[in-house]
C-alpha cells in the first residue's frame, strides 16, 4: 500500500534534488534524501510536513523551504550556483499576483490521474482541529481573477480540478469568479464545505461555469464529534438537504467521513454505512482520524497518551496511529475495512449511481475505483508498525 510507483534515480549527477514532503511521505523522502546526500548531492526539501516539522527536516537535507516556495526558490538556485546555499529559505507571499503560471509542458500528462489541476486560493480560515492546513498558518490568499482566467484559458483540456483546500471560503469571490469561468466553457471539480448548499445565487454560477462534483467533508454522523472537531457547522440533520440541494444542480457528491473519534463505537461503521445508503451519497470517501503533527488534535492526544506510535509512513489517513477511547486499535481498523466492503457491494453503488445527481455512468465508475482499492487495502499486510504489542492493539484509550 505504501510507497511511491516511481524509483528515483540514483545514477545521474543532478546538481540539486528537492523533495516536497507530506507527513505520510516524509519517512520515505527522508530516505531518498539521506542517499542522495551521501553520494555527495545536494538536497533541498520542503512541503507542508517541513513546514510544521522543520527541525527533523533539516537532518535530512542541505536545506529546507518553509511555506511556499514561488518566491523564495529563485534566490535558492542563485545562492546554489553561487556556492552559498543556506540552510533555511521562508518567504511570506501576499500578493499572489506574483506567481508564475505553472510550465505545463514539463508536465508528464500520463503520471498524474487528474493532469490539469488549478491552484485558486490559498489556506483555509477554518479551525478543523485534525487538519494540517491551520497548523501550518498559512492564511487565507486569493489569486486575481483574471490569473486565475487566463491559466484556465491556456489549458487545453475541457475537464480540470481546482485543488483548493476551501474554494468557496470567500463568497463574493468565488461569485465573481464563477462569473467569469462561464465563457471559458470547461468542467471542473473542487472541494468546499457542506454550507455551499445554503447560497442559490452562488449554486447557480457554480453551475453555470461547469461544476460537475464536490468533496465534502461531511466528516461525521455524530453531531458531538462535529464539535469536537471544530466543525460544528455541519448539521447532520441538514446532511439531506446539502444532498438534495447539490443534485438538483447537477452536481456530483464525493462525501468524506472519518472513523476514529473518541465518540464514536463499534456501532458507528454500519451505522456510517446505512446512512450513506440512505442520504444517497454519489461516491461516499473513508478516512481514520489522523492527528497530524503541529495539530490541536495531536497536541491533545500526545497529551493524553492517545498516539500509537510517530512513524509517519503510517499517517496516511488508512492506517490506524491513535487509541480512541471507545474502540480498540483493532477493532478501528477492521471496521474501515468492514465499512468500504459493505459501502461499495456492487447493489448500493449501483443504486447510488442511478439516483446520482450528475452522470450515472461517472458516478459508477467512480465507485468501481473504491472496489478495486478494497481489494488493494485488504492485501496490506502492514497495518501497524511490528513492535506495537498485541496488548496494546486490543486496549482502548479509557482502559
Amino acid at each position: 500500500m505504501r510507497g511511491s510507483p516511481q524509483k528515483p534515480q540514483y545514477d545521474i549527477n543532478f546538481d540539486l534534488v528537492g523533495i516536497s514532503l507530506m507527513t505520510g511521505t516524509s519517512t520515505e523522502g527522508y530516505g531518498i534524501a539521506d542517499r542522495f546526500r551521501k553520494l555527495g548531492v545536494p538536497v533541498v526539501l520542503g512541503g507542508i510536513h517541513v513546514t510544521l516539522l522543520p527541525k527533523e527536516a533539516q537532518q535530512h537535507a542541505d536545506c529546507i523551504v518553509r511555506g511556499f516556495a514561488e518566491t523564495s526558490w529563485p534566490g535558492l538556485l542563485h545562492d546554489l550556483k553561487k556556492g552559498n546555499l543556506k540552510s533555511e529559505y521562508y518567504e511570506e507571499v501576499e500578493d499572489l499576483s506574483v506567481l508564475p503560471f505553472p510550465r505545463r509542458d514539463l508536465q508528464k500528462t500520463l503520471s498524474y490521474m487528474i493532469p490539469n489541476t488549478v491552484m485558486i486560493t490559498r489556506g483555509c480560515r477554518g479551525s478543523c482541529n485534525f487538519c494540517s492546513v491551520p497548523a501550518a498558518n498559512y492564511g487565507f490568499k486569493k489569486r486575481p481573477v483574471e490569473d486565475v482566467i487566463e491559466e484556465i484559458r491556456r489549458i487545453s483540456t475541457k475537464k480540470i480540478a481546482i485543488s483548493d483546500v476551501h474554494l468557496t471560503d470567500d463568497v463574493n469571490y468565488a461569485k465573481e469568479l464563477f462569473t467569469a469561468m462561464i465563457p471559458l466553457k470547461k468542467e471542473w471539480g473542487a472541494l468546499a464545505s457542506t454550507r455551499v448548499a445554503s447560497d442559490p445565487e452562488l449554486l447557480e454560477l457554480m453551475q453555470k461555469s461547469g461544476c460537475k462534483y464536490l468533496l465534502l467533508g461531511f466528516e461525521s454522523v455524530n453531531s458531538f464529534s462535529l464539535e469536537k472537531i471544530n466543525k460544528g457547522f455541519n448539521r447532520v440533520g441538514a446532511y439531506r438537504v446539502v444532498i438534495d440541494t447539490l443534485h438538483r444542480y447537477g452536481i456530483t457528491i464525493q462525501g468524506c467521513f472519518i472513523f476514529g473519534f473518541d465518540e464514536d463505537g463499534p456501532e458507528v461503521f454500519q451505522y456510517t454505512i446505512d446512512t450513506i445508503n440512505d442520504l444517497g451519497i454519489d461516491i461516499p470517501r473513508y478516512a481514520l482520524f489522523t492527528p497530524y503533527p503541529g495539530t490541536e488534535a495531536y497536541k491533545r492526544m500526545k497529551k493524553n497518551g492517545q498516539l500509537l506510535h510517530r512513524d509517519w509512513s503510517y499517517y496516511d489517513t488508512q492506517h490506524v496511529v491513535i487509541r480512541p477511547k471507545n474502540l480498540t486499535p483493532l477493532q478501528l481498523d477492521k471496521g474501515l475495512l468492514y465499512a468500504y466492503k459493505n459501502t461499495f457491494k456492487v447493489i448500493p453503488s449501483l443504486r447510488r449511481s442511478m439516483n446520482s445527481g450528475g452522470s450515472a455512468a461517472v458516478t459508477f465508475i467512480g465507485n468501481l475505483a473504491y472496489k478495486h482499492y478494497i481489494h488493494r487495502l485488504s492485501r496490506d499486510k502492514d497495518r501497524f508498525p511490528l513492535y506495537i504489542s498485541p496488548d496494546l492493539l486490543n486496549r482502548t484509550a479509557s482502559g
